[in-house]
């Protein structure tokens, strides 16, 4: 039987390769510090970290100036907190009284078996096509200011992508997943499924059409983001081999 966590990345290089999958549009760069702003859309991207925890000086001043450039671009402080973030940077965000929340899992697993085929009307598109992004708006109720934001960031992905639509019978988006090979990385974001229609089978379809496709292109290893609380979604990950790898949350200041 294949090792399933064998040979996989570090930390720092699934953080790499998600920032290189999932980007924004204006960024900031302190040392090893990176605020990045995307009107709001994702916390990811809207969100500053920490890459390396052995840069964590003068954490508190820093942390003010990001803060002060999220509230000039209007949108709210907002600190990711992984495992890159030193001792300095938790302990001032504990001083200042940053509150914890939405806490995350970053799954990985190496692509070196077989992949099951996946199975159903799958369409596989260019991020761009507007047969995928109306599928992930519909899924997932975006708004029209949203949407045009998340066209946005997909024109500014550098690596190769591909935007997956699974079908049901009516001929209607069942599910929807971008994936792209960050420097063999598969990574894979803004996967939904039809609330109305889950446990059909249209979730692993649209991961395995996802896993597939990155495979192909040469990636040897993948990695996914899912909220801690999204116990289905871990579920069906696991399922598809997916280990955790680690964990992190976001902070934000206290209210006044």
């Amino acid at each position: 039987m294949t090792d399933l966590t064998s040979a996989l990345p570090t930390t720092l290089e699934i953080e790499g390769a998600c920032l290189s999958a999932w980007p924004a549009i204006a960024l900031v760069h302190d040392g090893a510090w990176l605020w990045r702003f995307a009107h709001g859309y994702s916390k990811r991207s809207n969100s500053f970290q920490c890459l390396d925890p052995n840069d964590d000086g003068n954490a508190e001043a820093r942390i003010a100036r990001l803060s002060a450039l999220s509230r000039r671009h209007g949108i709210e402080p907002v600190f990711r907190v992984t495992p890159l973030a030193g001792p300095g940077v938790v302990a001032a965000l504990d001083r200042l009284g940053w509150v914890p929340f939405e806490e995350s899992r970053v799954l990985a697993m190496n692509l070196s078996s077989e992949p099951v085929a996946p199975v159903g009307d799958i369409r596989w598109l260019n991020p761009g096509d507007p047969r995928w992004y109306r599928a992930e708006a519909s899924l997932s109720s975006l708004d029209a200011r949203t949407v045009e934001t998340l066209k946005t960031l997909l024109s500014l992905i550098a690596h190769e992508t591909k935007g997956i639509v699974v079908h049901g019978r009516d001929g209607t988006p069942a599910a929807a997943a971008l994936a792209v090979n960050s420097g063999g990385i598969g990574i894979f974001n803004n996967v939904v499924a039809d609330k109305a229609r889950r446990r059909q089978g249209f979730g692993t379809a649209v991961m395995r059409a996802a896993i597939g496709w990155t495979r192909e292109k040469g990636a040897t290893s993948a990695a996914i983001q899912v909220v801690s609380n999204n116990a289905p979604a871990i579920a069906l990950y696991e399922s598809l081999g997916f280990v955790e790898q680690y964990r992190y949350h976001y902070r934000r200041p206290p209210k006044a």
